[in-house]
């Protein structure tokens, strides 16, 4: 729990959301600047800052529902995107881990999950690229 913490607030019911779903280790209510109508947030009840400081329970607690309620909003959308950045530089605002779940329709307008594609200057730095990611295992 984070004293300042506008998501653990939530949880504590200290401030009002339009919860949708709450078990006892996650909790799902809508997003207060939506997307797209039923744009959802999914957190665990535990205050972790990014997914790699949560324990491996509580991630896959939070995922499980992730799971269940996109399931839920694909019964009455064409699609959902789920949205998860960690980090200030990823568009990370609010220092909790969530996930955004973003419905989605036809010709909705929406640019969810699109980026500028970018090059690797050869495959030497490609395999140099992956040979570091591969060496914390």
């Amino acid at each position: 729990m984070e004293e300042d913490c506008i998501f653990c607030k939530i949880v504590d019911k200290k401030i009002p959301a339009e919860i949708v779903y709450e078990n006892n280790n996650t909790i799902a209510f809508l997003d207060i600047s939506p997307a797209s109508k039923g744009h959802t947030l999914v957190i665990s009840k535990k205050h972790s800052k990014i997914i790699s400081d949560m324990a491996d329970k509580d991630l896959n607690d939070l995922i499980l529902t992730v799971k269940n309620l996109s399931s839920i909003l694909l019964k009455f959308n064409k699609g959902v995107n789920l949205v998860q950045s960690n980090g200030k530089e990823a568009g990370q605002e609010v220092f909790h881990v969530h996930f955004h779940l973003i419905p989605r329709s036809e010709n909705d307008n929406l640019d969810v999950g699109r980026w500028n594609s970018h090059k690797y200057k050869d495959e030497k730095e490609r395999k140099a690229v992956a040979n570091k990611i591969r060496s914390f295992f």
